[in-house]
C-alpha cells in the first residue's frame, strides 16, 4: 500500500460521513471501490458490478493466461497482424503517444526485458550481457506497428511482447468509473487498485478540494509525502517499495528503464495526478524512471499533469518555478529532495516534518 485514504476519522478529513467499501483482489492486488452511504440508493450493486467488469479485463489484460486476448496477441503479432478489441486497441494507441512523450522513459514493450530481469516471476536477478543485449533487440514500441483502420497489430521483431503491467490496474479503474457514472450515476466514489492506483469520481461529502490521499514515503512508515486532494481525476505512484534484490551493494527494483535495459535508479518515489487513472500510472512509471528534470519537461509539455516527486540523492539544483521541500538530518545533511510539479495549494498539502526547509 503506498498511499492512505483520509476520511472522516482523520483529522485532515472535514465533515463526518460514512462510507461502502466493497474490495476483490485482481491484478495480482486489491481492488475496492468506496461510496459514501446516501450518496445513492443502491450502492452494493453499484459496487459489486464495477468489480465484476475488472475480472472481466484482467481476464483480457492479463499475460499470465494463455487464453487471455493480450497473451493470443504477444504469441502470434510476429507473424501477422492480429486484430484486438477497441478499447484496447485504443489503450495500446494511447501507450505508443506516452511512449513518444516521454522520450521512451515509459514503454509497455519490455516484456523481454522484465522476463530477463527474472521480475517475470518475481524472481530478480542480473541478465548476463549477452541475454541483455537480445532482450533489448526485442524491446520497444517503435517495433510495433498499429493498424488504426484496421484495428490490428503487428510486432516487426521476434521475441517482442507487450506488458501493460504498468497502466493495466489504472485502465481497469477507469473502465469502472465510467460503469459507475453511466450506468449506475454514481457521483461521488473513490476506486482504488492496491494503493498505488487510484481514480476519484466527484467529491467526498463536505469537502470541495476532492479525495484526500496521504502518499506514503517509500522508506519511512511513519512519515509521508503530503496530502493529494482528488476530483474527477487519477492518481499513480510508483516505487520500487516491494520488488527489488540486492546486488553488489545496489538495490535494484522492478521498475526498468527501457532506454538502458536496467533499473531505474535515483528516484525513490514519484505521484502523478491525470485525467485518466491509466495515464497517471503510465506518467508516475515515466517520472520514476527520468526523476525529477523530466518531470518538469513532461508537466511544462502537459500542464494538465501534476506530480510529486522524491529524488535520492539531492540534486544539484531545481527547476525554477517548482516547489521544494528536503528532508534535513539533525547533523544539518540533506537526506533527499522532495519536489511539487503543477500542483495549487488546495489540491495538495506537504508533509509536516520537525525540521521542513519549504520554499515556493
Amino acid at each position: 500500500m503506498l498511499l492512505d485514504f483520509l476520511f472522516a476519522d482523520e483529522p485532515d478529513a472535514p465533515g463526518e460521513f460514512s462510507l461502502m467499501r466493497i474490495s476483490r483482489r485482481a491484478m495480482a492486488t486489491r481492488f475496492e471501490v468506496a461510496i459514501p452511504v446516501g450518496s445513492h440508493p443502491n450502492p452494493v450493486a453499484a459496487a459489486e458490478d464495477a468489480l465484476d467488469l475488472i475480472d472481466e479485463l484482467e481476464d483480457q489484460l492479463t499475460i499470465f493466461r494463455d487464453h487471455s486476448e493480450m497473451s493470443r496477441l504477444n504469441a502470434a503479432a510476429t507473424n501477422h497482424p492480429v486484430e484486438v478489441e477497441p478499447l484496447l486497441f485504443e489503450l495500446l494507441a494511447r501507450c505508443a503517444v506516452w511512449t513518444n512523450e516521454t522520450a521512451g522513459a515509459f514503454d509497455i514493450a519490455t516484456g523481454a526485458l522484465t522476463k530477463a530481469w527474472g521480475f517475470y516471476r518475481r524472481e530478480g536477478c542480473v541478465p548476463s550481457q549477452r541475454d541483455l543485449i537480445a532482450a533489448m533487440r526485442a524491446s520497444g514500441f517503435r517495433h510495433v506497428v498499429l493498424d488504426a483502420e484496421r484495428r490490428t497489430v503487428k510486432f516487426r521483431v521476434i521475441g517482442l511482447e507487450l506488458n501493460l503491467g504498468a497502466v493495466g490496474k489504472g485502465y481497469a479503474l477507469d473502465r469502472a468509473a465510467e460503469l459507475l457514472q453511466t450506468k449506475w450515476r454514481v457521483r461521488s466514489a473513490l476506486l482504488h487498485a492496491g494503493g498505488s492506483s487510484v481514480y476519484a469520481i466527484g467529491t467526498p461529502p463536505g469537502d470541495f478540494r476532492g479525495w484526500p490521499c496521504r502518499l506514503k514515503h517509500p522508506d519511512e512508515p511513519d512519515e509521508s509525502l503530503g496530502v493529494v486532494f482528488l476530483r474527477d481525476a487519477g492518481l499513480g505512484t510508483s516505487a520500487a517499495t516491494f520488488q527489488f534484490f540486492e546486488y553488489k551493494g545496489r538495490k535494484l527494483g522492478h521498475l526498468l528503464d527501457p532506454r538502458t535495459g536496467w533499473p531505474a535508479t535515483g528516484t525513490s518515489n514519484a505521484s502523478v495526478i491525470a485525467p485518466s487513472a491509466a495515464e497517471a500510472d503510465a506518467m508516475s512509471t515515466a517520472g520514476f524512471v527520468f526523476g525529477a528534470v523530466g518531470m518538469d519537461r513532461l508537466t511544462r509539455l502537459r500542464p494538465s499533469l501534476g506530480a510529486v516527486v522524491l529524488n535520492e540523492p539531492v540534486l544539484p539544483t531545481r527547476p525554477a518555478g517548482v516547489r521544494e521541500e528536503r528532508d534535513v538530518r539533525p547533523d544539518g545533511q540533506n537526506t533527499s529532495q522532495l519536489l511539487v510539479f503543477n500542483l495549487a495549494p488546495d489540491a495538495y498539502s506537504p508533509p509536516v516534518r520537525p525540521c521542513p526547509v519549504y520554499a515556493e
